[in-house]
């Protein structure tokens, strides 16, 4: 496929979203700066973070109960196939992801056709809390292991695919470790991936994601990962 095909492609972004009704309406015009539509995934918020998002021009679709981000991520995967569009952007609904890079992420998928990009904020690593530095690294580190190739920021939340390829990634994992599980299956497939630099804003917001919680979900996701592969190398 050419480049110029590329271009004419159909594109939306997914937002999942928990408690954002501080940010969400703030993000949701700035996307839609660059990319229409803007669909927000509200994972079961008990604030106005739907109500929020639609204000600001999204659509919205609500989970009932909070289920998890890689189950919110899921929910705007099968919305995005359903509407037959041809790529996403994903990024997190607490304004740690610079809208202003999404033009990056489409223009290294129009020049190259690489099914999925993944935001590298590594060479941006001033303003990282340090926990959050040294959990990434290790995470990336130990998850490019697992795949055979190397990612520098496994962990980005800010990612492009294209839907041609969501079948084959949806994940078991409910909550952050998802990502990481997703990764695992786009590798295992044979599926490129390329990484694109991003900046990262650290905003006063506090972070959903518990080092110590999360990074034990992050290891069950891998056992079970394992397991599963095991099995199915067997006779």
């Amino acid at each position: 496929m050419s480049s110029a095909s590329r271009h004419e492609q159909k594109s939306c972004v997914v937002i999942p979203a928990y408690c954002e009704q501080r940010m969400i309406r703030d993000v949701v015009q700035h996307v839609l700066k660059f990319v229409q539509p803007v669909i927000v995934v509200d994972d079961g918020s008990p604030d106005r973070t739907a109500e929020e998002a639609a204000a600001a021009g999204a659509v919205v679709v609500r989970h009932a109960i909070n289920m998890g981000k890689g189950v919110a991520l899921n929910t705007g995967f099968n919305y995005a196939r359903q509407n037959r569009f041809d790529y996403l952007i994903t990024l997190d609904a607490d304004g740690q992801h610079d809208p202003a890079d999404i033009p990056r992420f489409v223009e290294a998928y129009e020049r190259t056709g690489i099914p999925v990009l993944i935001g590298n904020r590594m060479g941006a690593l001033t303003n990282m809390p340090l926990v959050r530095k040294w959990t990434n690294r290790y995470m990336s580190w130990l998850l490019s292991r697992a795949m055979k190739q190397y990612v520098p920021d496994t962990q980005c939340g800010f990612r492009l695919y294209r839907c041609d390829v969501l079948p084959f990634i949806e994940a078991q994992a409910t909550r952050f470790a998802a990502e990481s599980e997703i990764l695992l299956h786009i590798a295992s497939r044979g599926i490129r991936m390329d990484s694109v630099p991003i900046t990262v804003i650290y905003n006063e917001g506090k972070s959903k994601i518990n080092p110590l919680r999360d990074t034990f979900r992050f290891f069950l996701m891998l056992s079970r990962y394992y397991r599963k592969s095991n099995r199915s190398r067997r006779p």
